[in-house]
């Protein structure tokens, strides 16, 4: 029996793999403004961070 339990080891991690696999292969909605908008947001802020450390 404990042969049999060793063998359960790369079954799971077969089955974790495919599962993973199926899950990042399947297409994402993404909203392309929100994304933009993030986008904008994080430049404006990185601007003002680099002008404040110059002085």
């Amino acid at each position: 029996m404990e042969p049999l339990l060793w063998l359960l080891i790369p079954l799971t991690a077969a089955l974790g793999a495919s599962l993973w696999a199926w899950y990042v292969s399947r297409p994402h909605p993404r909203d392309v403004w929100t994304d933009v908008d993030r986008y904008d947001r994080l430049r404006a802020s990185l601007g003002r961070g680099a002008g404040a450390g110059a002085g």
